[in-house]
């Protein structure tokens, strides 16, 4: 199994992993691999180092740093997006291209609360906002949208 450090083309970094090098090259020329965040399919390797497992090998103690650690970084930030996003696929009900029809219902009392997802257009999410019906853009990238392999 090869894990691959893979960066997309806005920046955003992730880990790829594959049954081997020609397994990535394979899925990445049928734009298979996409960035987990944005769903760009422009995806590029990352120099990494190998990962090696010595038995017996010595490690040697922790220094102490004096330099500043970041509060919050690229790989913190992606993970708690990616579990929030998580969280709003699990807790929510796909209501597709209807969703400001459902929302509507749900203002006006004509359909029970609940809490839903769906696509509409920015015209569409104005008119609903100046309707004074709450909605947040969201976008979930489509590797959440499936099961996982």
């Amino acid at each position: 199994m090869k894990v691959l450090d893979l960066q997309c083309s806005n920046g955003h970094t992730f880990e790829g992993w594959f049954a081997s090098e020609d397994d990535f090259q394979t899925q990445l020329a049928q734009s298979l691999v996409q960035c987990p965040l944005c769903g760009h399919p422009d995806v590029v390797k990352k120099l990494s180092a190998p990962r090696l497992s010595l038995s017996g090998a010595q490690h040697a103690p922790a220094k102490e740093s004096t330099e500043a650690v970041p509060v919050a970084s690229q790989p913190a930030l992606a993970a708690a997006w990616m579990a929030a996003a998580r969280h709003v696929m699990a807790n929510t009900t796909d209501v597709g291209n209807r969703f400001a029809e459902e929302a509507r219902k749900m203002h006006y009392g004509e359909a029970e609360e609940r809490a839903i997802r769906g696509k509409t257009t920015p015209d569409e999410a104005q008119a609903l906002v100046e309707e004074g019906i709450d909605v947040v853009p969201l976008l979930i990238p489509d590797a959440l949208k499936e099961p996982l392999q």
